[in-house]
């Protein structure tokens, strides 16, 4: 008769490390997506001293988060190896099996919030990116129409000058 594999025991102290950690996780992204979302704002009302302050603060964040994910892999080892698996192959169902069965809930429900601040962190950076890039694409084209610049691009002829129209505008 072969015996049934070994539930892994309870670790009460991981379990608590676990629930400290996505609580610290969720409070940085929400930091993060208040950056992100600011910086929007800026971006669409052309502040531009707010832009470069909300990068600031979005900077400072990436690097506690960078902080945060050296614990969340000090974390997968350590419920690696109760798992006798190795830390990459750790996924948070694995992990509450270490927990408690309230625990493991609510590890499970604070992860997907995690999961949704993230995904929102994520649109809205892409959002801000796209403004940036049109606002950016708008400065250059006044740039050049001020500076009679020809338009850089794609397009026949591209490099080669433009001819120039003047046009005046006068009353008799």
């Amino acid at each position: 008769m072969i015996a049934a594999p070994e539930q892994p025991r309870i670790d009460e102290e991981l379990s608590a490390a676990v629930l400290a950690h996505l609580d610290v996780q969720i409070e940085s992204a929400r930091r993060l997506l208040g950056s992100i979302l600011a910086q929007g704002t800026a971006i669409r009302t052309r502040d531009v001293e707010g832009v470069v302050s909300r990068l600031a603060e979005v900077k400072t964040e990436m690097g506690a988060r960078a902080d945060l994910e050296e614990q969340r892999t000090n974390l997968l080892v350590r419920a690696g190896i109760a798992l006798g698996v190795p830390a990459p192959q750790v996924t948070l169902d694995a992990m509450t099996m270490l927990m408690p069965v309230n625990a493991g809930a609510r590890a499970r429900q604070r992860s997907a919030e995690l999961r949704g601040l993230l995904a929102e962190i994520a649109r809205e950076h892409g959002i801000n990116r796209a403004l940036m890039r049109q606002e950016l694409a708008f400065l250059d084209h006044l740039v050049r129409l001020i500076g009679q610049e020809p338009d850089t691009g794609y397009r026949p002829g591209a490099g080669v000058p433009a001819p120039t129209h003047r046009v005046i505008d006068a009353q008799a």
